[in-house]
């Protein structure tokens, strides 16, 4: 390990940074890029990613001066695996997007060449678990936890950097698909608000087997159609708010989507792949 708190570029070693588009991975791209100009920058693309994380992804890449390789599993997509599946849609119990949209690319990209994965879990937040790998060429590392940088660190690096926060961050508090069953309520109905045709498109994943009667929903319990009826946004809404107000309320300066984040009471948060 280095003064620098990061891992000496030594032989053959590779040094892999998976990016999800979402402010963490940025924060520690940009943290890193001049201290290791051999970073490998890759981005697991599901093909059901918001305009504005390939946006983001586009301005980090000329900030970085280097190329964000975009990784696919087998060159599909989520609706090909899919349709493998024979519709069966993904669930926190069942994450199989994670698995094949994300780590099988991954691991693929990385073969059985030593490597050194850098993962933006915040000294904040350690208690979290990010990718750890089972193969023995991959070992991970933790910048921010070694050098004691917070969430009010990210921050000042992606502001001093001039990228700032990703756009969706004005209502919605991670990255991934756009419908993505960790979200919570009063985000899917921020992409009810900002991107009705997506809102549309998820619904239409949605369906009913009418032999068993089991619905195969995005959100437990509820389907996307009743979501979205008017009675019910303004509850998901006063509920907001009540979740709020215990987070400690709405502060000047602070995105709806920082908010959503300290709201997220939530035991689990999401594949770290997906959202850091």
């Amino acid at each position: 390990m280095s003064d620098s708190g990061t891992p000496q570029q030594a032989g053959n070693t590779r040094h892999i940074l998976s990016l999800s588009g979402g402010k963490d991975s940025t924060a520690l791209a940009i943290h890193l890029r001049d201290r290791m100009p051999d970073m490998e920058y890759v981005f697991c693309d599901t093909d059901k990613e918001l305009d504005e994380t390939y946006d983001y992804l586009d301005r980090l890449e000329v900030y970085l001066g280097r190329p964000i390789i975009r990784l696919k599993h087998d060159g599909m997509g989520f609706d090909d695996l899919l349709s493998i599946r024979r519709g069966y849609l993904p669930s926190p119990q069942i994450r199989w997007c994670t698995e094949y949209l994300k780590l099988k690319p991954f691991e693929k990209f990385i073969g059985e060449t030593p490597a050194v994965t850098y993962v933006g879990i915040r000294a904040d937040e350690r208690h979290r678990k990010g990718y750890l790998s089972t193969k023995p060429n991959i070992v991970a590392c933790f910048p921010f936890i070694e050098e004691g940088i917070n969430r009010a660190g990210v921050l000042r690096i992606l502001e001093e950097s001039g990228l700032g926060l990703p756009d969706y961050y004005r209502w919605r508090s991670r990255s991934g698909c756009y419908f993505c069953f960790f979200q919570q309520r009063r985000e899917w109905v921020g992409l009810m608000r900002e991107h009705p045709g997506l809102f549309k498109q998820a619904m239409e994943y949605e369906k009913a087997d009418t032999d068993t009667g089991q619905r195969y929903t995005w959100v437990q319990g509820e389907s996307l159609e009743e979501l979205s009826r008017p009675e019910r946004v303004a509850q998901i809404e006063a509920e907001f708010e009540q979740r709020r107000e215990r987070a400690g309320g709405f502060r000047a300066g602070v995105s709806l989507g920082e908010v959503l984040d300290d709201a997220d009471d939530s035991a689990d948060r999401g594949c770290l792949i997906c959202a850091l």
